[in-house]
């Protein structure tokens, strides 16, 4: 990745509750940074173990400001304030329902899916295979079996998606065409 200096992948050593520490501790960190205001996403952030959403060599660096590799193509994680940095201009909330184009690690419908709750409704679609099943992996480990996973192209479903609320696009677009969001 140009840009990042991505950590060397090794064995995890860090326990869930070095993980919880960190959790709490970015958090804090991103609200201090003015990243994080809403209490629905903090909420989600503190709860969602982003730990269980990276490969298992990079696990121990789940909590660090670098987007680290995924199974797949090009696939990254994204870094822990971009979450905040794409979800509180949207103003997402509870019963909203949401559109994530480019799944990644699950990471990001996760905490969607937290901030939206049981009244709300969250989709996700990644075209790479190798990236999606990775991601229906890491939800069904942890219970998100409420999320709709499609594999398959976010273009298509970005022009045909005119019932979510919102939309969140976090993928690369090709330079032979454009995406033009749905009017919502």
């Amino acid at each position: 990745m140009r840009g990042w200096i991505v950590p060397p992948p090794k064995a995890p050593i860090k326990v869930r509750e070095d993980f919880d520490k960190e959790r709490h501790k970015k958090v804090t960190q991103l609200i201090r940074q003015g990243y994080l205001k809403s209490e629905r996403i903090k909420a989600a952030m503190l709860k969602v173990p982003r730990e269980d959403f990276i490969p298992h060599q990079y696990r121990d660096y789940a909590h660090r400001e670098v987007p680290l590799p995924l199974p797949g193509e090009k696939a990254t994680i994204s870094c822990p304030h971009s979450y905040p940095l794409f979800y509180e201009p949207l103003g997402l909330d509870k019963g909203h329902k949401f559109l994530e184009v480019g799944l990644g690690s699950g990471y990001g419908a996760a905490i969607a899916r937290e901030v939206v709750g049981s009244d709300g409704l969250v989709v996700s679609i990644d075209i790479d295979r190798l990236t999606f099943e990775f991601a229906k992996k890491n939800l069904k480990n942890i219970g998100y079996n409420d999320i709709i996973l499609v594999q398959g192209d976010g273009y298509d479903a970005g022009q045909n998606q005119a019932t979510h609320a919102k939309l969140n696009h976090t993928t690369n677009i090709p330079k032979r065409r454009s995406f033009k969001s749905p009017d919502l």
